[in-house]
């Protein structure tokens, strides 16, 4: 299944506003990426909007970045997230918990990624086939709502690749990082974000404020503070 998000995104806020134009002034190399860059943000704002989570995988300094976005998107990144009313009262309401304990909670926007189950990663590559280690998880744990987004400098990482394939039979969103060619990601995804480099390093450098700007995009659409 495929989804378009051509001219679906929300209109930016201010803020948002601000947050990409300081994107664009610190990467002017990444200027090209303007109009995918907020394809990929619409993407995101109606997996959040309709209850979803985000999926990531990758391999490598991709499987680093994964891990580093859901570190972004599941505390406070650039906002506090304090919870809200409703939230406080769930814990306010419990007699057992400390004064104070919501407090220390965050709002968080839910997002997995797939290469930090050592166990499962391990087994499944063992016992079943290495290419489809993601794939299974996909498979298991996605939902309609949900967007997965595959990180690949190459484009073409074989395990990537196939949990894009369960990812669009489930009818999930999908969305790549990868190196500047076309690749198996680019004709797969619902959008995909090329980084304007082929050397593995290079698009790893480029990656990180794309997903940075990402980031402080879709916290300000779900967060005030």
């Amino acid at each position: 299944m495929t989804h378009t998000f051509e001219n679906s995104s929300p209109v930016l806020s201010s803020e948002q506003h601000s947050i990409l134009q300081r994107f664009l002034e610190d990467n002017p190399v990444l200027a090209p990426l303007r109009e995918e860059l907020l394809t990929a943000y619409a993407l995101l704002y109606e997996t959040y909007a309709e209850g979803g989570k985000l999926l990531l995988c990758g391999n490598g300094g991709s499987a680093a970045d994964a891990e580093h976005i859901v570190g972004e998107l599941m505390k406070g990144f650039l906002k506090k997230r304090p919870l809200d009313a409703e939230a406080r009262a769930l814990l306010d309401d419990t007699p057992e918990l400390p004064a104070g304990f919501a407090d220390r909670l965050q709002g968080a926007l839910p997002a997995l990624a797939l290469n930090t189950h050592g166990a499962l990663l391990s087994a499944y590559a063992n016992d079943v086939d290495a290419s489809m280690v993601y794939a299974q998880q996909v498979w298991a744990l996605g939902q309609g709502a949900d967007a997965l987004l595959a990180l690949s400098t190459s484009g073409n990482s074989r395990n990537v690749v196939n949990a894009v394939h369960v990812a669009r039979a489930k009818g999930l969103r999908t969305l790549a990082i990868t190196g500047q060619r076309e690749s198996a990601l680019s004709a797969l995804c619902d959008v995909t974000l090329r980084m304007p480099a082929c050397e593995t390093y290079r698009v790893q450098e480029y990656t990180l404020p794309v997903y940075h700007a990402l980031c402080a995009l879709i916290e300000t659409a779900f967060f005030a503070e």
